[in-house]
């Protein structure tokens, strides 16, 4: 139990610097950062409780490391100074730093912000207060604690960030409680905005539309929009695509040059590894070499199936060890995987395919390894690969849009088929430059589809042939 005396000398000192801490923290060059997406809903949430409603007060934030999380927090700080809160009432806590106080707890800490600073029980609140809890996932109970915070005040609101560690945490009882807010790399739309303040046109939720239902007169009207307002960054937009494909998944790379931004995404990786993974089982170093490993073998070569004998054999390790390795980093959410089609009933005795949550993630570990060749063709194929599989999987997981996605066990097919809720099956080809269309015309043929996508360079706009619908690989990239 840390001492009373401790704890508020962290409160004052918090309230105090953390104005300093966030306008430090959200310029560069005397350049205010732009918010994220995300940052709407968040800011949503505080509007909607400054106005009365009381139910979303408790907010997790999981996601990926160096993804803009704590900007959002210093974010939401400078909207609660402009809309009068006072920072007595704002508590801003890196769990990483408040372990420097002896035998800290974020508990106690809680209780002496609301009873000692503020000279009130929880229950008897006639203000509203906010915590702003970085890197929760380091504060065993945190779920708990927020929970039982929820319970005792409904004047208490709750931001939590943390890996994605956050989202397996929860507990049972807190689950309906919170709302999650889950924070994944930046899409091509994103990165325009904020590198260049391109405002956003709205054309992703009309690429989706198109994806699912075939038609192509919608979004066809904002590509040309869209042409236009980003001839104003002074190069072709593909140019500035493939430096976006290399590390714009990344906000911290905004503002860095390519070789500086694949190294601090390396590192991110690297504090993944030497952190996160942690919160899933203990490991020693030997482990820790293991993953890098695994990492190194799944970003130097063509997404494909993982045979996990091989694995186990290169890696001088248990078939066992492996299946555990993978699936802790399919939670840190570096990696994720794709399962092969199979028809209702049918089982399909293929493995997965595994791919990086960003193509930023792939070229930043092959730059380390001294395999990063954006000359080559086939690399930029794999990114491209990457960039299409890791945007069905965001969307899957926040809209839920595609329903499914897969991939076609037989050779000869397109790289990807998506579902619909309403069982349709949409074939999906990538690839860098003019692409073919047959191995989606395969898939339409075996699996009895009404069109399929192709998503390259083949046409500069979004064109329908048939039942074939040329998507450029940068207008795919605004979902």
């Amino acid at each position: 139990m840390g001492s009373k005396e401790d704890y508020l000398k962290y409160i004052v000192k918090q309230i105090q610097t953390t104005p300093y801490v966030a306008n430090e923290f959200l310029q560069t060059q005397n350049t205010e950062f732009k918010p994220r997406n995300s940052f709407e809903d968040l800011q949503k949430y505080v509007d909607d409780f400054l106005n009365g409603y009381e139910e979303n007060r408790f907010i997790t934030m999981p996601g990926l490391r160096g993804i803009g999380k704590s900007t959002m927090v210093f974010q939401i700080y400078n909207h609660l100074i402009e809309r009068g809160i006072d920072k007595n009432r704002i508590l801003y806590v890196p769990i990483d730093q408040m372990n420097s106080i002896p035998k800290a707890n974020l508990n106690e800490l809680i209780d002496v912000f609301v009873e000692d600073i503020h000279h009130k029980y929880p229950a008897s609140l006639d203000k509203e207060l906010f915590l702003l809890v970085d890197e929760a996932q380091e504060e065993k109970n945190w779920s708990k604690i927020g929970k039982i915070i929820y319970d005792q005040s409904k004047k208490i609101f709750m931001i939590f960030t943390g890996s994605k560690a956050l989202d397996f945490e929860l507990d049972l009882n807190a689950v309906r409680r919170t709302s999650i807010e889950r924070i994944y790399p930046m899409n091509f739309q994103e990165y325009l905005f904020l590198k260049y303040h391109i405002p956003p046109i709205g054309i992703s939720t009309d690429i989706m539309d198109m994806l699912l239902t075939g038609n192509v007169e919608n979004v066809v009207k904002k590509e040309t929009d869209l042409l236009n307002y980003t001839s104003s960054i002074g190069k072709p937009l593909i140019k500035e695509f493939e430096h976006f494909l290399y590390v714009g998944g990344f906000p911290l790379s905004l503002n860095q040059d390519e070789i500086n931004a694949h190294r601090k995404i390396f590192e991110v990786v690297e504090r993944v590894i030497d952190k996160d993974v942690s919160q899933y089982r203990a490991f020693n170093g030997d482990t820790n070499k293991i993953l890098f490993n695994i990492l190194s073998f799944l970003a130097t070569q063509k997404p494909g199936e993982v045979s996990v004998n091989k694995l186990s054999k290169n890696l001088a390790t248990s078939r066992s060890n492996v299946i555990d390795l993978l699936d802790i980093l399919e939670k840190t959410h570096l990696i994720f995987h794709i399962k092969p089609y199979g028809e209702a009933g049918k089982t399909v005795r293929k493995p997965s395919k595994y791919y990086f949550l960003s193509p930023s993630i792939t070229a930043s570990i092959n730059f380390n390894l001294g395999k990063h060749t954006p000359a080559s063709k086939d690399y930029r194929g794999i990114l491209a690969e990457t960039l299409v599989a890791s945007t069905f999987f965001r969307l899957n997981n926040t809209i839920s849009k595609p329903n499914g996605i897969f991939y076609p066990p037989e050779k000869g097919m397109a790289d990807f088929i998506i579902t619909t809720f309403e069982g349709d099956k949409i074939p999906v080809e990538v690839g860098i430059g003019k692409k073919s269309p047959k191995h989606v015309i395969n898939t339409m043929n075996k699996y009895n589809c009404e069109y399929g996508i192709v998503v390259s360079q083949t046409t500069d706009l979004i064109k329908k042939d048939n039942d074939i619908i040329f998507l450029p690989l940068t207008t795919f990239s605004l979902m």
